[in-house]
């Protein structure tokens, strides 16, 4: 199994949301790729709560069946879409994919 893991900061005021409504549309996108990519076991979108100098804003969580299984997810359709509106509120991403 495939951990993707990517860690967002967001931009405020992007086409007039607020961060925490651009953060609640990025999570509903996200979630909604369930069920729609082969390969893909589980995703899900957390905001965080501590708002400290060191945190993220979001964070991205997705779970695949393997190596190939995560290609297929980087490249479908429903993942750019998502992708896409992502890459429109984000300032900075880190990511990370590791087996278990």
């Amino acid at each position: 199994m495939i951990r993707h893991i990517v860690l967002l900061k967001i931009k405020d005021g992007v086409e007039g949301l607020s961060k925490a409504e651009s953060m609640a549309k990025g999570k509903a996108l996200v979630e909604g790729m369930n069920g729609k990519i082969p390969g893909l076991i589980k995703a899900e979108a957390g905001i965080d709560f501590l708002r400290s100098d060191a945190s993220a804003d979001m964070v991205v969580y997705a779970e695949l069946e393997s190596r190939e299984a995560l290609s297929v997810y980087a490249n479908h359709p429903v993942h750019l879409e998502v992708l896409a509106y992502l890459k429109t509120i984000i300032s900075e991403r880190q990511v990370a994919d590791y087996e278990c």
